[in-house]
């Protein structure tokens, strides 16, 4: 049978969506292998949601030889299929929406068909064969799609409105995970904290977090991205969840903005004040909780003062970790029709907010050292390296000739940047 080649770009979502593709091919007889040298077909999983990332992926399109069998899926895919085909005349496309059609599409294409396949209403991808691209995290998706109108983004266009998948599959996801030997838990969609609105006039969340912890098995779950507007409802019984032995006292909630007029422009429903909120309501139950935040910077509308008060927000609230997003203006949005901010502006803008996260996140990670601490190994590094988890999730580098994919160890926290935490093993505590 025909070697196949997969490769994810974007969120965890889209990272779950190359598993379940490998999966199903795998199913079907193809063999899934990791040198694109070897591939009689190409599978580029596409992402837009940034412009660099969507560049890099229009260049690799474009660098695929007309000899290769090529398949360009994912939102790039559902947004622009005319564009693709005019970076590689041999790409078939798969929408988004059509994660369960691949091995029929595969079959086509390698018979020699150009296939293009895009459907706009909604997959379930829940309970399928996969290929696990971490062996011990099990990514689930809960939703797809979102209720917002963000000015600066493509993805409800191509998403589509909220779809909140059935929580009994949810769960059946999670069980098989669990079953497959997985230690971490994902929980993904375009906005966590949206779970339910689409049936309901509140979130659905607290709902379903109560049922997952509920089920057997010895592992942890990460909640993914919440917005504020859609977690300040629903923040009491989420801290009451979180006490949870089985959550990770982590949070990514984005702020784009420290300034409320720019918030109102781009088209965000809350305010700053609420992410300071949360933040503070969330550090009173839990004090060495992480928070994740994202930044957009340069928004076409951000003057100075509304950079001081990003800042300011960045300051006050201490996130460990911000991701800084320099404003990209992506076709078809109404913050692409704006005046576009100066480079040098942007440029300036992106350095001060990458000085200010370095220095929150050093500042939180030196307060580690000389702790003992419990680390889940998740991650295989380079050399005799792994990488670790707290159960906030930080990340802790150890290092060892042993396997310890998948095991609990205590280490002793001895260095630390404003990336890692560095670690010596100690005593081995779980050799599940």
């Amino acid at each position: 049978m025909y070697n196949v080649y997969i490769e994810s770009y974007g969120c965890s979502a889209n990272q779950n969506n190359g598993e379940i593709m490998a999966g199903l091919l795998l199913r079907a007889g193809f063999n899934i292998v990791v040198n694109e040298e070897n591939a009689d077909l190409i599978i580029i999983n596409s992402c837009i949601v940034k412009e660099p990332t969507m560049q890099k992926i229009v260049y690799r399109i474009k660098e695929i030889p007309l000899s290769k069998k090529l398949i360009v899926a994912g939102c790039m895919a559902d947004a622009m299929a005319k564009r693709i085909s005019l970076l590689n005349l041999n790409a078939s496309i798969l929408g988004s929406h059509n994660v369960n059609d691949i091995v029929k599409v595969a079959k086509k294409v390698m018979e020699g068909e150009r296939i293009v396949e895009i459907r706009k209403d909604h997959e379930v991808h829940l309970c399928k064969p996969k290929v696990y691209s971490k062996k011990i995290i099990g990514i689930t998706q809960i939703s797809e799609g979102c209720v917002g109108d963000c000015s600066y983004r493509i993805v409800k266009s191509v998403k589509g409105s909220l779809y909140s998948y059935p929580q009994e599959e949810i769960l059946s996801n999670i069980k098989n995970d669990v079953a497959a030997g997985c230690k971490e838990i994902w929980l993904t969609s375009q906005d966590c904290s949206a779970y339910g609105l689409d049936k309901n006039p509140k979130s659905q969340l607290p709902v379903l977090l109560k049922e997952i912890v509920k089920i057997k098995g010895k592992f942890k779950v990460r909640l993914g991205m919440s917005n504020p507007n859609h977690i300040l409802p629903i923040i009491k019984d989420i801290i009451e969840i979180y006490k949870d032995k089985k959550m990770l006292k982590f949070l990514h909630i984005p702020t784009q903005s420290g300034s409320d007029k720019v918030l109102t422009d781009m088209s965000r429903h809350y305010k700053a004040k609420d992410f300071s909120k949360i933040i503070e309501e969330f550090r009173k139950a839990f004090p060495d909780m992480v928070f994740s935040t994202d930044v957009i910077v340069g928004y076409p509308t951000e003057s100075e003062k509304d950079f001081e008060e990003t800042l300011e927000l960045m300051r006050k609230t201490q996130p460990d970790i911000i991701n800084i997003s320099k404003f990209w203006p992506m076709q078809g949005t109404k913050a692409s029709t704006l005046q576009q901010p100066h480079p040098d502006e942007l440029k300036s803008r992106t350095i001060a907010m990458t000085n200010l996260h370095n220095q929150i996140a050093l500042e939180k990670n030196k307060s580690y050292v000389g702790q003992n601490v419990s680390v889940l190994i998740d991650e295989k590094s380079f050399g005799d390296f792994w990488i670790g988890r707290l159960d906030n999730y930080k990340p802790v580098m150890v290092k060892s000739k042993d396997k310890l994919l998948g095991q609990t160890v205590n280490v002793n926290i001895f260095d630390a940047n404003n990336h890692y935490l560095f670690g010596n093993i100690f005593q081995e505590t779980d050799k599940e």
